[in-house]
């Protein structure tokens, strides 16, 4: 179906699907003319992302951001940095080598 049609079964408008492509929350659905085209697919995801804004009262460009920490490690690793610098989240659990290390250390002191 055309994005008109989409737009009327998702309860939305036109321009509001073509910033959510802007942003990057849709599938592709573009045909080879450059048509939109959207199927049964294009509308679920299209619903999910409705849905996930309502439910945690973010904005269509907040869950694309989302999307993009989870899809670019740098990206992720940056927010993370933040978010512990900031106290929102706790400093990663230490490596399993370095528990071993100190386990090792311990057991020679004690010899």
């Amino acid at each position: 179906m055309r994005i008109t049609e989409a737009a009327r079964r998702l309860g939305t408008s036109p321009r509001m699907l073509r910033y959510r492509e802007s942003l990057g929350l849709l599938p592709p659905t573009r045909e080879p003319g450059g048509h939109r085209r959207f199927g049964q697919a294009e509308l679920r995801a299209v619903a999910l992302a409705l849905e996930l804004e309502r439910q945690y009262g973010i904005s269509p460009a907040e869950l694309a951001f989302g999307l993009r920490v989870l899809a670019e490690p740098q990206v992720q690793a940056r927010v993370r940095e933040l978010g512990q610098r900031i106290g929102r989240l706790s400093a990663p659990p230490a490596r399993a080598l370095d528990f071993e290390k100190e386990k090792a250390l311990r057991l020679l002191r004690r010899g």
